[in-house]
């Protein structure tokens, strides 16, 4: 599904990825109707502008995500947007966005970052995945209640939950980490799956912020 007010951008966005075997279930031109669509249609991935009329990209994006029930409730949301600005990536990632890319990225590119973002990895205009990193690491160094790994309220992940939970923590891709771990992409994606559902998360930013804050970052 495909957000933008401008009709142009929107239509012509909508246009190249049907073309390129991107079944395109729905478009929208304004925050309301971006949750409405959305909703009715259950798209697996959003492409959403961040300037819309009637409630931001960010605003549309806590509606779709924050408010899903569970993992694989809620469309994985890759923001298109003018802005590179770090507090637009922030916002936009900490709201529940899966990716961010910037306006100027080619036709292949969004191509490639739907395609990633379907599976479930963070897609970022370069540069800024550091950027978003850091900052899960600066909230995560922040005093705050803890819950340790062996907490009797924090659900328990089997040894290779756990070791994929700490790949994806450093920023590896699925395919990186089947790699790694010489299991294959869907493994990997079970795994992943498995884990947002005994942690009650929604998508893979959510769980990058639960590994680093407990630590399972590090070497």
């Amino acid at each position: 599904m495909v957000v933008d007010d401008h009709p142009m951008w929107r239509d012509a966005v909508a246009r190249d990825l049907g073309e390129a075997g991107f079944e395109v279930v729905a478009t929208a031109g304004d925050g309301p109707q971006a949750v409405r669509r959305a909703r009715a249609a259950a798209p697996d991935v959003l492409v959403l502008d961040l300037n819309l009329p009637g409630l931001s990209g960010v605003e549309v994006c806590r509606e779709l995500v924050g408010t899903a029930t569970g993992p694989g409730t809620a469309p994985r949301v890759l923001v298109l947007s003018a802005s590179g600005e770090h507090a637009d990536v922030l916002e936009a990632v900490k709201s529940g966005a899966t990716g961010y890319l910037v306006k100027s990225a080619s036709m292949a590119e969004l191509q490639d970052a739907v395609r990633r973002t379907a599976l479930g990895d963070p897609v970022f205009t370069p540069g800024l995945a550091g950027l978003v990193l850091g900052e899960y690491r600066r909230l995560a160094a922040d005093p705050g209640p803890a819950t340790g790994p062996h907490d009797p309220d924090v659900p328990q992940l089997t040894e290779r939950e756990t070791q994929v939970l700490r790949l994806v923590a450093k920023g590896l891709s699925y395919r990186q980490i089947a790699e790694r771990l010489v299991i294959s992409h869907r493994t990997v994606q079970n795994h992943v799956q498995n884990t947002l559902g005994k942690l009650q998360l929604h998508n893979r930013v959510e769980l990058v912020r639960y590994a680093i804050e407990r630590g399972l970052d590090g070497d």
